[in-house]
């Protein structure tokens, strides 16, 4: 059997409630305005633009999960630190774009990688308008030389660092 889901203000839930006690409840009185408004005559459907999703509204999916599978859900999505419907949401949106879906610690995470390489940028244009700027010789100029060794090493690690976390990402999402 199928299920329909209408939301409907108060005043009218209360006012169908009065009528549909003396018809049986309100599912029994459902079914029968139903059953009539099927059998009668209805003009045909206009070519009219859909509406709904294409006119940018969401859409709502309820699932029916057996105990364990929900038990699971709530275990999984709480050592992420994600809500069951965020979770889902996650997993759907990367089997459907193929993108990463960050919890809150991974973009943390993300957010201070982006920052570090900022200030290691930041340090390296420093160092090269000093060169371009100076005339160096010698010891001086290997210690700027050894510096940006330094620098390209750590970008390097960070990128790497980066890389092993989109990816971390997309295994976690993707099927086990």
């Amino acid at each position: 059997m199928n299920r329909i889901t209408v939301r409907l203000p108060s005043d009218l839930i209360r006012r169908f409630d009065r009528v549909a006690v003396g018809q049986g409840g309100r599912s029994r009185l459902l079914r029968r305005l139903m059953d009539r408004a099927a059998q009668a005559p209805f003009p045909a459907p206009l070519d009219a633009p859909l509406t709904g999703l294409t006119q940018g509204a969401s859409l709502k999916l309820t699932l029916r999960l057996s105990p364990l599978d929900g038990a699971r859900l709530a275990e999984e999505s709480a050592a992420v630190g994600l809500s069951r419907t965020q979770w889902s949401v996650g997993l759907i949106r990367r089997r459907l774009h193929g993108r990463p879906q960050l919890v809150p610690l991974e973009q943390t995470s993300f957010i201070e990688c982006r920052r570090e390489l900022r200030r290691i940028g930041v340090n390296i244009n420093q160092i090269v308008r000093a060169l371009n700027t100076a005339v160096l010789e010698g010891q001086v100029l290997a210690l700027e030389i050894a510096q940006l060794a330094a620098f390209q090493a750590e970008i390097g690690a960070w990128i790497t660092a980066l890389g092993q976390g989109f990816e971390g990402n997309l295994d976690y999402w993707s099927e086990r």
